[in-house]
């Protein structure tokens, strides 16, 4: 079995910048570190995890709990972590929640007992203080839980601005705002408030309706938009900012269907601009792009940041810009 002196023997560099690169501590170059990388799996070295572990008092696995990992947005954003995971040398435990609070409650049970090292919070079904109750690292995405607990997010605000400022210039005069849930405290929400002083202040005449909880699948936001625009004459508008892009497409597809022509008679703008978004070709959706890979990155390196550096004050809120994409659907 191979060890660390036959990798620094191959690489011709010493066991300590061996030792640094598993360890991913202090400044290694790129060219060194690929040296050292190309010579572990020359002589097929495997860093003792478990040692690692005991030495460190630390498992180097984390929890990330998300809503769906099937929706676009989520699995881009578990895939950006993973990557910046793995160049840190730790490893990804993934949850779905599906927004029921009894199954994310017993993964935060679950990660607690398997001893991870912390939590990256994207499902966000509990009340406040049962996060506080965790004991561990937490970050969270998108939710102001605590000032201990960091929370990383986009500028939904600005989003909303963008989305809406965008609208009134292509021309519309009564404007329709499809939300996501309200009942919890989430940075998102600011979208919708934002759609609301913009429309006050362009004096612009508005509706808002509340979107729903429990699926993020296109079947089921098809039903909303089926069963909640039922009730609305959507001929009635012409423009309509959505929550996220799916619900932006149903709106697309659902407007097809009843001869309103997009953007000529209706004008859509949707949120994420994640894979979903990029490949479709029929519409290209206008929609407002949230930075996915900067927004994993941050999660991951912030959550390190709480484990290694215990003592160390981290900022409680970091947000990230957001940008207009302007499509075929305005």
């Amino acid at each position: 079995m191979s060890s660390i002196k036959d990798v620094a023997k191959k690489a011709g560099v010493s066991v300590t910048t061996v030792s640094r690169v598993i360890n991913n501590r202090g400044y290694i170059g790129k060219e060194t570190r690929r040296k050292v990388e190309a010579a572990m799996e020359a002589v097929d070295y495997h860093p003792n995890l478990i040692a690692r572990a005991l030495q460190k008092s630390q498992t180097f696995f984390i929890g990330v709990i998300v809503p769906d990992s099937n929706h676009p947005f989520f699995s881009e954003l578990i895939k950006y972590i993973e990557i910046q995971a793995n160049d840190r040398n730790y490893k990804v435990l993934v949850c779905n929640s599906l927004d029921d609070p009894e199954k994310e409650a017993n993964y935060i049970s679950m990660l607690r007992q398997n001893q991870v090292d912390g939590i990256i919070m994207c499902s966000h079904t509990l009340d406040i203080d049962q996060y506080k109750k965790a004991t561990l690292p937490i970050v969270s995405f998108d939710r102001m839980i605590s000032p201990n607990i960091p929370c990383i997010g986009s500028d939904n605000y600005r989003g909303g601005e963008l989305a809406t400022e965008h609208l009134i210039k292509q021309g519309c005069k009564r404007i329709l705002h499809i939300s996501g849930p309200l009942d919890l405290d989430m940075l998102s929400n600011r979208r919708g408030d934002a759609f609301i002083l913009t429309c006050m202040k362009y004096k612009v005449d508005y509706d808002f309706v509340e979107g729903a909880r429990n699926k993020l699948t296109f079947d089921y936001f098809w039903d909303f938009i089926t069963h909640e625009l039922s009730t609305i004459e959507l001929s009635g508008y012409d423009g309509v900012f959505c929550s996220n892009d799916i619900v932006a497409y149903a709106l697309y597809i659902y407007a097809q269907q009843k001869g309103i022509k997009v953007p000529e008679q209706l004008k859509i703008v949707g949120y994420d601009h994640h894979s979903f978004t990029r490949m479709l070709q029929n519409p290209k959706l206008t929609t407002i792009k949230q930075p996915i890979d900067r927004i994993g990155r941050l999660l991951l390196n912030t959550l390190i940041q709480m484990i290694e550096n215990k003592d160390e004050e981290i900022n409680s809120t970091t947000i990230v810009d957001v940008e207009l994409v302007v499509g075929e659907t305005t």
